[in-house]
This record gives structure tokens, sequence and C-alpha cells, in this order.
């Protein structure tokens, strides 16, 4: 049984199986990869299709009017009627003609289509939906990014590079680093998430020669879809491709998140901490841990959204018109990927939201070494002063090294060197290590970032 049936317990009979991850399914998404939902879609479909052949003059318009009216979706009869059949599209046409009960008026449902018209076009609805969840994900995990930039804009923080000390930065320019991303993927996305809004009525290898073009464009704009404007049997499924990859990509900048903020927790770091509830443990052993256990979810579950987006892949290529080796994935990369970066972003929005900042730790942390951080910026006032580059490197690095080593003050080592000395004096080396001159841009840096702030946040899909 496919994830997709698997989802939720709205409307099955009890006892029935649930999704492989009900864990991180939230309740609105769940409700659009469930079987009751995904039924209801197709017969959506079909309506529109009967009433737009009706108003063409192929199908009695009494008969539309019949099946409009008694048509309806009994979850546990598909699925009985399926294990006989083993087709779930014939399953389903059977169940809604019993329904509709009168055979004159049944004999024209699924008129002129194919499985794939209703399969896929459905699907483009449920992804639509889906979609508009994720986007609001997006625009709320942007807020609360900016809100909080802007909290930390002038928070003293060591850039590390390589997991070591680098230069100073401030926290606010890492998070507005974030925050910046998370806008590239919203409009990546968004991108993705149009290229997925098609729908297909061109029949069983893509030629419309049951139906016709008119027809197909006709049912598409009925159901709110733009027209694939060619196809096989199957909408082509790069579309799919970059539509999960897209995916993937929101996830791998979720996981940047978390992983910062896992290393920012750790103990001889602890300048970040995720939240932590007031009667939560940390450890069945030791009852000090504080464990980033949230962050380290987050980081597991991007690497199934990353493995899916490879099935999707795998899924572009197919026999000839159409074969059905996508269809068997999709049931499971289509529901778990959105259902997966839906809750992930829920999840990372809640823990910046309530993340504690330890400024002094951070500062503190900045100063560990002493001075050495700002070597960079004394190499270079050395060069501006006139002294040859290698031989200013040389000395840099000659003090770096044993300020390092004996653990002793940097500044210290080179306000005695007649050889730094005869180039920059007392004052020009208060200004060489003046914390505030490496920040001097933040506000210019956060200018840029946040420059479509007002644009961002009209972008929210509430």
């Amino acid at each position: 049984m496919c994830t997709a049936t698997r989802i939720a317990a709205w409307s099955e009979p009890a006892g029935k199986e649930k999704s492989l991850i009900p864990r991180y399914t939230r309740e609105e998404m769940g409700r659009v990869w469930s079987d009751e939902n995904k039924f209801q879609k197709w017969l959506e479909v079909e309506l529109a299709a009967t009433e737009t052949l009706a108003e063409a003059g192929q199908v009695p318009r009494a008969a539309a009017a019949a099946i409009r009216e008694r048509a309806q979706v009994n979850v546990g009869r598909i699925r009985e009627l399926e294990a006989r059949v083993r087709h779930d599209v014939i399953a389903f046409t059977m169940a809604v003609g019993e329904a509709i009960g009168d055979p004159a008026a049944a004999r024209w449902l699924h008129y002129g289509l194919t499985s794939s018209d209703v399969v896929d076009t459905a699907q483009a609805r449920q992804v639509r939906d889906a979609s508009r969840l994720i986007e609001q994900g997006l625009a709320r995990f942007g807020e609360v990014l900016e809100r909080r930039a802007q909290e930390f804009k002038h928070t003293p923080q060591i850039g590390r590079t390589h997991g070591m000390h680098a230069e100073p930065i401030t926290f606010g320019l890492k998070i507005a680093n974030w925050f910046a991303e998370n806008r590239r993927n919203l409009e990546r996305f968004d991108l993705a998430a149009t290229q997925m809004a098609v729908g297909k009525i061109s029949g069983a290898v893509g030629n419309c020669a049951h139906l016709g073009p008119e027809i197909e464009q006709k049912i598409c704009k009925r159901l709110g879809l733009e027209v694939a404007a060619i196809s096989s049997q199957v909408i082509q499924r790069d579309r799919y491709a970059q539509y999960l990859t897209t995916l993937a990509v929101v996830a791998a900048s979720l996981e940047k998140v978390a992983l910062e903020i896992r290393h920012l927790q750790r103990t001889e770091v602890r300048e970040v901490e995720e939240p932590f509830g007031d009667e939560q443990r940390g450890s069945s052993a030791m009852p000090h841990k504080r464990n980033p256990v949230s962050c380290e979810q987050l980081c597991g579950l991007a690497r199934v959204v990353r493995a899916n987006a490879q099935a999707a892949l795998e899924n572009v290529a197919l026999w000839h018109e159409r074969d059905i080796s996508h269809s068997s994935v999709e049931r499971i990369i289509l529901p778990d990927s959105t259902i997966l970066v839906d809750y992930m972003l829920a999840r990372m929005t809640e823990i910046v939201a309530q993340m504690r900042v330890f400024p002094e730790r951070m500062l503190h942390n900045l100063e560990a070494t002493r001075g050495l951080v700002f070597s960079g910026q004394l190499l270079q006032d050395l060069v501006e002063a006139g002294a040859p580059r290698e031989e200013a490197y040389k000395w840099v690095q000659e003090h770096a090294m044993a300020a390092w080593e004996s653990d002793t003050s940097f500044r210290e080592c080179v306000a005695t060197d007649p050889r730094i000395g005869k180039f920059l004096n007392a004052a020009a080396l208060n200004r060489t290590f003046d914390l505030q001159r490496q920040l001097r841009w933040v506000d210019a840096i956060f200018a840029r970032v946040f420059a479509k702030s007002s644009l961002w946040k009209s972008s929210s899909h509430s």
C-alpha cells in the first residue's frame, strides 16, 4: 500500500494502516494527501470533463446533470473493487458509477478519457494545494528570520572557516544570510510549483484524438489549471523532477540552519541553544544533557527529501509514450516530500523563533584567542602603510603562531616588534584591533538584504 493511502484516517474504516510518517504529518498537509481527497480530486476532473462535453453537445446535458448530482466518493468501496480488478481508476469509475445509479447517465462518466488524464490532472491540483501550504511556511520562516536578524544585527560573534576562528561578524549577519537563502527558495519554489500546475486531457498517447485540444483547454481551465502544450499519455516528468529537487534544496537550506545551531550549541561553544521544554529530558542516563535533538531530526529528514529527489530524476525517462514505473514511486515521494518539508519548515520556524542566544558567550569566544582574529586586518594595514606584503605576512604569522602556542596576547606581541612599529604606531594599532571597524558595514549589508522586505511579506500566500 502506498504512502498516500496511509496518510490519515479521515473517513477511513477503523484499523486501517496509516502513513509511514504520521509523526511528521501536519493536519492540513495530511488532508491534501488523504485518499478521500485524492479520489475527490479525481471526481472533480471527471465532472469538469462531463460538463464541458455537455456544453459542447458531446454528452447529454441531462446525463451530466445526473452525474453532478449523484456522483460521490466511497473510499471503502473503491478499495474493495480495486482488490478485485487490480486497477485503481477502473475501481474508482465503477464505484462512482454505482453511486450515480442510472446506467443511462453513468455510461457518460469517464467518456473520452484515459486513466492518466484523470490521475495526472487531479494530482496537479493536489500538488497545488500542498504547494500553497509550503509557500506559507517559507513566508512565515522568512518573517521569523528577519525579526531575529534585526534583533541580533549588532551582536558581535566570531566568524568561523573550517570550524576555526576567522574574523568577527555579527550573529545578525549569519541570520540575514539564512533569510536571503530562504527568499531565494521561495522564488525557486514558486517557479517549480507553477510548472506543476498543469493538466492534460490528451488521451492515451497525447494526440488528443478523442476530445481534441479545444476541449482539453476548456476542461483544464474549468479546473483552474494551465494546459500542458504537449504531453504523451502523461504530463512529462521533468516537471516533477524540478519540483522534487526544489523541495530538496529547501530541505538542504533548513538542514544548513539546523547544523549551524547544533554546532553553536556544543558545550565548548554554547552561543546558541535550541528550545528545551520545562519537562523535556535530554538523556535517560545523564540528567544534565540538553541535546539539540530537534535540529538533529531535521538534518536526518533532509536526507530523505534529497533521496526522493533522486527518485524523481529517475522517473523522467519512461518507455515511449508511457509506462508505469514512475507511478509507484510518486505515490511515495510526492506525499512524503511535501509532508516532510511542510513539517521541517514549521519546526525550524519554531526553533529559530524560540532559540536562546548568549551574546556574552559570543563575545567571550571572539576574544578567546586574544586578538588573533585581527591578523588579517594587521596584514592589510601593514601593506597599506608601505610594508612589503611577503615580509609583512611573515612578521604577522610569526607573532600569531607564538601567541597561539603560548596563549598570550597577540596584540602585545606585535606592539613590541620594531619591524611592525616602523609602519604602524600605537594609534594605528588601536585602529587595527578595533572590533567596530570590522563591523562597520553591517548596516549597509542589512539594507541590501532587506531592501525587498515588504515584497517578501506580501508574498505570503495566507
